[in-house]
């Protein structure tokens, strides 16, 4: 058993440990004079001293602990990483769909599929962002997903798949420090494209610190049109502007983005996690099929020690103890009324 008190010990020390001396040492008083009138007056003393104790240990609020298992939350942190380059709006997912279209449909299919757990999302375009620190509100991540836009055109500075490697970084060592036994899953979505200067980091410092997930890849290797984005200059009637063109090539044909599976089978390979090309709206489960909630619950991960307050006992006594004050009291006043009992 151990103490949760209501207050801290000090105060509770402070209020009831001289309201303790004061009835005791009444209660000694009384109970030196001869007479039944002392007698009487010591147990009452006595009895009030009672009271002081129980209310003090109810105070001190004696507990036992309870160990069990969560069963609303599962103890996995998922972290989305989204490309929104100028080249996920590129029209060649499930035909010619922008492949934003199938990293907004699979981060809700994942998300429903590990009901419970804590979410994050790091976007990257130009610079990366947390977007969303870990929440057990799906409702989040679905709300982001619906409203995932790229960035917009004159913005953009070229895209480097290594691009959220810090912020990542960050993000899973703080959870690791916070919640070391948690499953920590790392969905990266991107189509791969390298079209910014200087080397590539590598992800393998990372991969002790992500237990699985995914690196999906979005596109294809034929390459697909992207149009111009720019919500500001369009008034925001119609974002999207005419295809963006290859000034590179003879007569300025319409720009391709080209999915690039080498860049992201390395990430995944540094990671430790699989690489998955989604080219069409499919079931996600199968990306989850490893994370069972019940082998986490049986490595303890979800076991949680809470402690139950045990003070009835003492509540009781306080109680018995308050009757036989009032039935005391009442006597007391029937005496000075003129009130006699039999």
């Amino acid at each position: 058993m151990i103490l949760q008190p209501l207050l801290p010990v000090v105060v509770l020390a402070a209020i009831f440990v001289p309201l303790l001396g004061f009835t005791a040492v009444l209660a000694v008083r009384a109970a030196r004079r001869p007479s039944g009138t002392g007698r009487r007056e010591a147990w009452a003393w006595f009895r009030r001293s009672g009271i002081v104790l129980a209310v003090a240990v109810v105070g001190l609020a004696p507990s036992v602990p309870r160990t069990g298992t969560d069963t609303t939350i599962t103890a996995v942190d998922v972290f989305f990483v989204v490309d929104r380059t100028g080249s996920m709006a590129a029209e060649d997912y499930d035909g010619t769909e922008k492949r934003l279209d199938g990293v907004r449909a699979d981060m809700q299919s994942i998300t429903a599929d590990i009901p419970g757990a804590r979410y994050s999302i790091i976007s990257f375009d130009s610079q990366a962002s947390r977007q969303l620190p870990l929440t057990t509100d799906a409702r989040s991540v679905t709300a982001w997903a619906q409203t995932l836009e790229r960035e917009v055109t004159i913005y953009s500075q070229g895209s480097l798949v290594d691009r959220p490697l810090t912020e990542l970084t960050r993000a899973l060592t703080g959870a690791s420090e916070q919640d070391p036994t948690n499953v920590r899953l790392v969905f990266f979505m991107s189509d791969g494209e390298n079209t910014a200067d200087g080397a590539r980091r590598s992800y393998a410092d990372l991969a002790p610190l992500v237990d699985g997930g995914a690196v999906l890849g979005y596109g294809t290797t034929q390459g697909g049109r992207m149009k111009e984005y720019d919500p500001i200059f369009n008034n925001g009637t119609d974002a999207e502007g005419d295809y963006i063109k290859d000034t590179t090539k003879d007569g300025s044909p319409d720009a391709l983005s080209v999915l690039d599976p080498v860049q992201l089978q390395a990430v995944a390979d540094e990671m430790g996690i699989p690489y998955v090309q989604r080219t069409e709206p499919t079931e996600t489960a199968d990306l989850v099929a490893d994370v069972d909630p019940r082998q986490i619950a049986a490595d303890g991960r979800r076991t949680l020690t809470s402690y139950q307050m045990v003070v009835w006992p003492f509540a009781l006594v306080l109680a018995l103890l308050l009757t036989l004050e009032a039935w005391d009291a009442g006597r007391r006043l029937g005496r000075t009324v003129g009130v006699h009992h039999a």
